[in-house]
């Protein structure tokens, strides 16, 4: 019975939206790697452990959004082959001192250390997510050689390859949502900082090859700043800047475990999932998991162009898929090799067509070329501009609402408004820190047939609006605002409400309230990045009863 409790509280974990790890927005944004406080500390950990309800949910928020989002609706195309699931339903179950003991035994120097949040990762890897798991068995034969001998150049551990599987589940085409591309999910900036080339035809953050020497020397960095590989891999998803604050916080303290709840949220289950993804794909046959067969060839030669050639061009004269192509060239966004006679562009091709395609050159590049080639334009245009881009739901599903930014609001009110969530209002309309303007059309979608209620907020003032949302509107509630003492406790209409002290985290603030999780402060007060509040915060606990 506790399996099946397992499992539900993991698809209410998928379904209650994706908490997507990926703050490496903020991660590798922050290229500067500061300075810190260096002290030793003993291995700990924290007695919060025991807290399976949370640890569940945060285990099946990060995994699912990791492997379910890449591998089902941004998977490789034609990169693996179809395969039936195995028919045999049995699912080994080992105790903590097997677990102990494999990854004891795994030559690593990343500590590998285990405890309830590693094993409830390896219980999703291994249980609960096995048909991702045989797709990326099967790809990691042909991309980790490739990332073992990079990492051999920089002196990275050849184990931290796993980290693939956390970041893009082995997907050189994965892009998060916020912007993070790739098999190692660089930001713009940070793939900028660390030399791969980014324009409107080549994006070189999705070349395996490239983007794994990118990462290699930005881990470098990295383990440089705090000479611990799991701090560093904690920086490699939150940044240097984070890192250095949960250090400082915990009095100095630089072993990840003990600085766990001094990370940003979306960060504590990062290190859990790595060692539960080294873990797998250690041990994957000892709980029944073969590999999955690809398509991708075994054996790739590198040819230099120095003038611009298609890649469909490539695939009608030596009959090669397209979509084998585009698998081993990911990195060209429109197909387009934009090679010059002064900069040459590598197209990656089967070793056994080498020979034909030195052989077929010219005819390549004069294959169809007024098709794919007009000489009186450029070889291609960007489609978008990024401060203009929104997502477009289908009109199938959803109703499209339209909603005028008036003065005073922000994205919070307009997100309880309507009854949606902060981060898919800053989804839709590419909303970067909450920064709205006065006069700004926003987009808002509703589940078709339910958007009735919703259609007059845009006409109503803000008390009409806030009794709408069920919120009490008072003229003095800016003054006992005010007047309320720091970390007191007080009831203000519907709500206890919190005001916040200086030390104060969401986790302990949520203690102090018999029934009360993060989650719930977290969704009452749209509050989408809890490491940032502050001193002084009026926060809403719980309806007051």
């Amino acid at each position: 019975m506790r399996r099946y409790s397992t499992m539900l509280n993991y698809c209410i974990a998928i379904l209650s939206g994706l908490l997507f790890l990926r703050s490496v927005s903020l991660a590798q944004e922050q290229t500067s790697l500061p300075d810190i406080i260096t002290s030793d500390s003993s291995f700990s950990i924290p007695d919060t452990f025991t807290m399976e309800g949370e640890l569940k949910l945060r285990t099946g928020d990060n995994l699912d959004s990791l492997l379910n989002l890449w591998y089902v609706n941004q998977s490789l195309e034609t990169a693996c082959d179809d395969y039936l699931a195995e028919a045999d339903t049995l699912t080994p179950d080992f105790s903590d001192s097997v677990y102990m003991q494999r990854l004891a035994e795994i030559p690593s120097v990343v500590d590998l250390t285990y405890n309830r949040i590693v094993k409830n990762y390896i219980n999703v890897y291994t249980r609960k997510r096995r048909e991702q798991v045989r797709i990326m068995l099967g790809l990691s034969d042909y991309y980790f050689p490739a990332f073992e001998e990079i990492f051999d150049l920089y002196d990275i551990p050849y184990e931290i390859k796993y980290l693939s599987i956390i970041e893009s589940a082995l997907n050189p085409r994965a892009v998060s949502r916020v912007g993070a591309v790739g098999a190692w999910q660089f930001m713009y900036s940070t793939g900028k900082h660390y030399g791969l080339t980014i324009n409107s035809l080549v994006d070189e953050r999705r070349d395996p090859i490239a983007a794994t020497h990118a990462a290699a020397r930005f881990l470098a960095d990295l383990y440089k700043i705090y000479h611990d590989w799991t701090l560093a891999l904690a920086a490699y998803n939150c940044g240097p800047g984070n890192v250095n604050k949960a250090i400082r916080r915990s009095g100095g303290r630089r072993n990840f475990w003990d600085i766990y709840y001094y990370l940003p949220r979306e960060t504590r289950g990062y290190v859990p999932a790595f060692i539960a993804a080294t873990y797998t794909m250690n041990y994957y046959e000892d709980h029944l998991i073969s590999k999955a067969s690809h398509s991708l060839p075994r054996a790739i030669d590198t040819m230099l162009v120095y003038e611009p050639v298609h890649l469909k061009q490539v695939s009608e004269v030596l009959d090669i898929p397209i979509g084998m192509l585009r698998d081993i060239n990911p990195q060209y966004r429109q197909d387009i090799v934009p090679g010059t006679s002064k900069h040459g562009y590598a197209i990656k091709i089967p070793q056994e067509q080498v020979a034909a395609f030195i052989d077929l050159q010219d005819s390549i590049f004069a294959f169809k070329d007024s098709v794919y080639f007009d000489p009186g334009k450029k070889v291609a245009s960007p489609q978008h501009y990024s401060s203009s881009y929104r997502v477009d739901l289908s009109a199938d599903k959803y109703d499209k609402l339209y909603y005028t930014v008036k003065s005073g609001d922000n994205v919070g009110y307009i997100a309880d408004w309507y009854d949606i969530r902060s981060s898919d209002l800053r989804y839709w309309n590419n909303i970067s820190r909450n920064m709205i303007r006065t006069g700004q059309k926003l987009v808002i979608y509703k589940p078709k047939g339910k958007s009735a209620r919703y259609r007059e907020i845009n006409t109503m003032n803000f008390s009409e609006k806030q009794k709408s949302a069920g919120r009490s509107v008072s003229s003095g509630n800016s003054a006992s605002t005010n007047s309320a003492s720091a970390g007191s406790s007080t009831g203000n209409g519907e709500y206890i409400t919190y005001r916040v002290k200086q030390g104060d985290s969401l986790w302990e603030i949520a203690r102090k309230y018999s029934g009360v999780s993060e989650n719930d402060i977290t969704r009452l007060n749209n509050i989408s990045n809890a490491s940032k509040i502050r001193p002084g915060l009026l926060l809403k606990i719980k309806p007051k009863g």
